[in-house]
Parts: C-alpha cells; structure tokens; sequence
C-alpha cells in the first residue's frame, strides 16, 4: 500500500485477494473495480475498499452472476435480493433444461447407439405446455374425425382433458414417457389403428360387453394368463365357461376383443399416467388376448 496516499496497487490487491493481476485489471476495465486514481506514472491506484468489493465480485461470478448484475449491486441499482432472485429463475430454467437433455441423451442410450430420431427426440422434450396440448388435439381430431355417435365424443372430449402436463420438474421417467406418447400419436399406423377402433366401435354391444364380460376377464382370465394355462387346454375351456355364457354372440364378442386387445392402445393410457406421475392401471391386454385365443378355440 502507498503510504501517502493509502492506496493499493494491483500487485497489492492480488496478493491480498488471492486473484490474478490479470483478473482485477479486467474487472476493472469492465467498470467492476474501478481505481480510486492513477500514480505519477500512470498505475492505477485502489482505495482500502477494493479488497471487500473484490471479495463480493468473486463470490457473486462463482455462484454465476454476469458483470452486468454485479455493477447494478455494487451500484445499488439494484439490490443483492432482487438480482439473486432474478437470478435463481434464470437458474431454475436451466437446470429444467439440463434435466430435459439428460433425459433425451439417456433416451438415446437405451436405443443402441441409433441416431436415427435423436433431433426429434431432443425437439419433442423441450415443447411448451400450448404445445404438447396441440399434439394430442391433432391426434383426437383426426381419430374422431365426422363421427357423431355420443359416446364416442364423450370418449374424445376425455382424451382432449388428460394432455401430457409434465411438472416444471420433470424425471427422466417422465421425459421418457412424453417421448414415446408423442412418437406414438404421431404414428400414422397407430392413428389409423385408433381410427378403426372408433369407427368399428359405433355398435351398442361394446357397451354390454364393457360393463359385464370385463370384469370377468380380469378376474379369471388374467390369472389363467399369468399361471400359464394354454387356452385350447380343458382348464382354459372351463375358466372360458366361467367368464362368457354359451349362449353369448361369440362373433361380437371377438370383434370387441380385438378392440380392447390392442397393446399400444393400453400403452397410451400408461403413458399419460406415467407423464401425471400416476400409477398405471394393472395391464388387461394379457387377459383378453387370451380369452380371445380360448374363444376361438372352444366356440
């Protein structure tokens, strides 16, 4: 320190600071730290306050402050709480991004090195709310497209109300989830398999056989699924006996089996409960594929 005038050379300011000398002379042409005045020579010269606001300007570029926040605190422009919080929230929205890529690169992982789908995958994860909404808008409208039947469009008005809502903080889980649901709307097969469902669906006996056949199925033919019984066998004769009268339309019955057999289908409403942090319901697909099986077999 100059004696005379009680001013620290940048020399000075480093050693007490432990910060390069080349590091305050670029604060301090970036208005950070500016000198308290120049020697006879031309050195600049910092007054005894420099060494706490240098401290303060490495603390707040350590935790991620631009120069720009830190002159409007050291200017008391603004103050420590109101640059901190602003901030914090442009800290939240990139950890919520950093969280979205990891998502998508582990994705990737569990897709063998392919490529092939990653730009889409990376898009996908990062749309907006308004946007995920137009999605799956899309995909009703089109598998619902000029049909009138009242329960279909009760069925259409349900799925527009249960959009992907991904939280501000999603898990990988949930971005894996949202990645796949939007791969899947997206499927013109699937949209067309969905279509056929709508459009096969329109008689009353699907109603009949939801309400009454179901349970059945889930009571008995699930465990005959799961315990391995082949459905042409006697015991998958007599567990069909249990579950569809004789005297049932087995044509029908097998026209609406197709219906609700369909994995991706199933899969569909997994993913929205897996996006909505849900747990899914138990699988049925197994069931009425087998029950399918047992019915062809035995009528």
């Amino acid at each position: 320190m100059d004696e005379a005038t009680g001013r620290y050379p940048i020399g000075e300011l480093a050693r007490r600071t432990g910060l390069s000398a080349r590091t305050i002379r670029f604060w301090s042409d970036s208005g950070v730290i500016p000198p308290a005045e120049r020697s006879a020579g031309g050195y600049r010269l910092y007054s005894a306050d420099a060494v706490g606001r240098l401290h303060l300007v490495r603390t707040l570029r350590e935790l991620g402050f631009g120069l720009d926040a830190v002159r409007e605190v050291l200017d008391s422009r603004s103050t420590l709480a109101e640059v901190a919080a602003s901030h914090v929230e442009a800290l939240e929205a990139q950890i919520q991004l950093l969280r979205l890529n990891r998502a998508v690169l582990l994705n990737a992982l569990s897709r063998d090195n392919k490529t092939e789908g990653l730009s889409l995958m990376h898009e996908l994860a990062r749309l907006p709310a308004h946007e995920r909404q137009q999605l799956i808008d899309g995909f009703v409208d089109k598998i619902f497209a000029g049909v009138d039947d009242p329960d279909a469009l009760v069925i259409a008005e349900f799925m527009r109300e249960m959009p992907p809502r991904l939280p501000d903080d999603p898990t990988s889980a949930q971005v894996d989830a949202w990645i796949e649901l939007a791969e899947l709307v997206s499927d013109d097969d699937f949209q067309h398999t969905m279509r056929q469902m709508v459009l096969r669906g329109e008689s009353d006996y699907r109603i009949d056989f939801g309400l009454t056949i179901r349970p059945g199925v889930l009571e008995h033919a699930g465990p005959a699924a799961e315990e391995g019984i082949a459905p042409e066998s006697a015991a998958g004769h007599a567990t069909l006996d249990r579950i569809v009268p004789a005297d049932c339309d087995s044509r029908a019955l097998l026209e609406w089996l197709d219906l609700v057999a369909e994995p991706r289908v199933e899969r569909y409403w997994e993913l929205l409960s897996l996006i909505d942090n849900r747990p899914p319901e138990p699988r049925s697909v197994p069931a009425f594929a087998w029950l399918a099986a047992a019915l062809r077999a035995h009528r």
